[in-house]
This record gives C-alpha cells, sequence and structure tokens, in this order.
C-alpha cells in the first residue's frame, strides 16, 4: 500500500455533494433532542444494516437533525476506495465505502461520497467543506493537527517467502543474513536497513531494491531472493495469485503486520464527539460480526483489529 500523503495547508477544494448508493433508506425524518431516524443500507455480501437508537443519541444533536454526513474520498485507491463504473466518478465501492456507510447507518445518518483531488482532503475538512475523509487514510500524528481519526484497521509490512516457507522465516529477526526484496525508496527499504543496523548484529539483511513490488516478487520466484517485504494488505493478493509458488509469513505476534499503522476514517479535530459516535458505531460492527464480513467481502481480514480507537499513529 502506498503512504498517502496529505496537505495541511488550506485550499480551495469544490465540494461535488453524491448520494450514496448502497440500497440506503430512512424510515422517518431526522430530528432533534431524542429523536432518531432508523436508517437501513444493504451492503453487497454482506447484508442490511439498521440504526441502534442508543447509539444514535450519541451523535451530536446539530448532526443527528441534519441526518446526513458527506464524506470525501479519492479515488481510485483499492481495496479501500474505488469508482462502481468505469468513467464514473459519482458513485463508489470499496471496503472504507461499505464500512463508513454501515456505520454512518448505525448511528441513524446517511452518507454521500464526493470525490476530490488527494492533496486537498484534509485541507477541505479543515475549511469545513465536508464532514470526514475516508479512502485508506493512514493516521499519522502530522494529520492530527487538524483530524481525529477512528482507526478501524491496521496495516504494516508482511513477508512472501517460497511455498512451504523452507527457510523458517516467522518475524522480522529471521530476516537477519537474507536476501530481501523491497520496492525502491518504498517504507520497507528504509525500515529494514534501519532494523538491520541496529538488530543484526553481524548478519546484516541483505536488502535489494526494485522498481516495482511485482519485480520484488518476481525475484523471490525466480531464487534471486529469499523474502519480499511489502505493506500485508497487498501482499495477500499476491499469495493468492500465486498459490503452489509463494506463501504469505503468519506472525502471531504481528497479526496486522511489522510496524503496523492505522488507517483511520478521519473528522475534524473539533468534531471530537462525532469521531467517538462513529467508534462506538465501528466497535458495534466488529462485536456483531458484520466488520468481519465487510473485510472478508474485500478479501482484508489481514488487517482486522478487535478494537475501534481514537488517534493511534505509531509514527
Amino acid at each position: 500500500m502506498r503512504i498517502r500523503q496529505l496537505a495541511l495547508a488550506t485550499t480551495a477544494s469544490a465540494l461535488l455533494a453524491v448520494t450514496a448508493g448502497c440500497g440506503g433508506s430512512s424510515s422517518t425524518a431526522a430530528g432533534s433532542g431524542d429523536e432518531v431516524s432508523t436508517v437501513t443500507v444493504t451492503v453487497e455480501g454482506v447484508g442490511p444494516v439498521s440504526t441502534d437508537a442508543n447509539l444514535a443519541k450519541k451523535v451530536p444533536a446539530d448532526l443527528r437533525g441534519r441526518g446526513t454526513v458527506t464524506v470525501a474520498t479519492n479515488a481510485p485507491y483499492e481495496p479501500f476506495i474505488d469508482f462502481k463504473q468505469e468513467g464514473r466518478t459519482d458513485a463508489f465501492k470499496g471496503l472504507d465505502y461499505d464500512l463508513f456507510l454501515a456505520a454512518s447507518a448505525r448511528l441513524g445518518i446517511k452518507a454521500t461520497f464526493t470525490q476530490q483531488p488527494f492533496d486537498g482532503l484534509v485541507p477541505g475538512l479543515q475549511a469545513g467543506k465536508y464532514d470526514a475523509i475516508a479512502g485508506g487514510i493512514t493516521d499519522k500524528k502530522e494529520r492530527q493537527q487538524v483530524a481525529t481519526f477512528v482507526d478501524y484497521s491496521a496495516s504494516g509490512t508482511g513477508f512472501l517467502v517460497k511455498t512451504g516457507n523452507p527457510l523458517g522465516v516467522k518475524t522480522v529477526a529471521d530476516l537477519c543474513g537474507r536476501k530481501v526484496a523491497v520496492q525502491k525508496a518504498s517504507n520497507q527499504a528504509k525500515n529494514l536497513a534501519a532494523y538491520s543496523k541496529d538488530s543484526c548484529a553481524g548478519k546484516a539483511i541483505e536488502v535489494k531494491e526494485y522498481p516495482e513490488n511485482p519485480q520484488a516478487v518476481q525475484a523471490l520466484i525466480a531464487g534471486n531472493v529469499e523474502v519480499v517485504a511489502a505493506t500485508k494488505v497487498n501482499l495477500v493478493d499476491t499469495a493468492a495469485s500465486l498459490a503452489g509458488k509463494a506463501d504469505l509469513v503468519d506472525d502471531p505476534s504481528a497479526p496486522n503486520g511489522w510496524l503496523a499503522s492505522p488507517n483511520g476514517f478521519g473528522f475534524l479535530k473539533s468534531k471530537k464527539d462525532v469521531a467517538e459516535a462513529y467508534r462506538l458505531a465501528v466497535q458495534s460492527l466488529i462485536d456483531d460480526g458484520t466488520y468481519a464480513k465487510i473485510l472478508t467481502q474485500w478479501k482484508q481480514t489481514p488487517i482486522a483489529v478487535k478494537q475501534a480507537t481514537i488517534d493511534q499513529a505509531i509514527d
């Protein structure tokens, strides 16, 4: 997964509001006070998700009265966000799309997504052009200057090895003295070089850089390297496509990958009450199994977390 860099300076991004098309319906008009709407969305491959009245009352009254949140994203960035149809930029699909709509429905809110330039997401949030940002965005401390993140998954570095794992690679410590392929200028290249220097004591990791991940994988298959290190979320599909040739290492001590960073939905820093409501909604989806079904639908169970959290950036 490439790291998505977001600018912090304010820019004038135009907002194109798009109605989310996920089979949603609402049985009542949103009100204020203790009144809540009942919203239901049907997530493809998962089923209907409806409002929890108790959770809906956690939503600030002004937002509950409005009944809709606007979400800025930047597609395509699979599997988190993509366009539903080629040639259209007003209809979306993806893990973040499904999960955000489900969490919103749980809170009695409808969500609309809009395509924006990636470097305009945080400035637009800061300027109040929309309520939230989503789409595989890494929760980073720098970004927390503007946004509060509801962390719903985590993804770090995974290790791809020859089928059967003949070298017995289990953790990053097993890479000392090995030839490891990475994408040039990636986080893996930087982090493994640092780890080798600090922790490999005379058995340095031989980090071999390739222009793109596919070349690194081909080097493994050809026997030119012993391990591929890349973002685990990307290696899930790679390993599936190379059945009988390569396996993804399962490290119980780091189920989300080495140095896993959280991915989050971003809300304006001053709207921590909204972020907390969404954290509770995501947690309810985790607890009732809906979250697991959504991740399974997008083949991303390795990035699952057991607890939805707030602002847990590791950098």
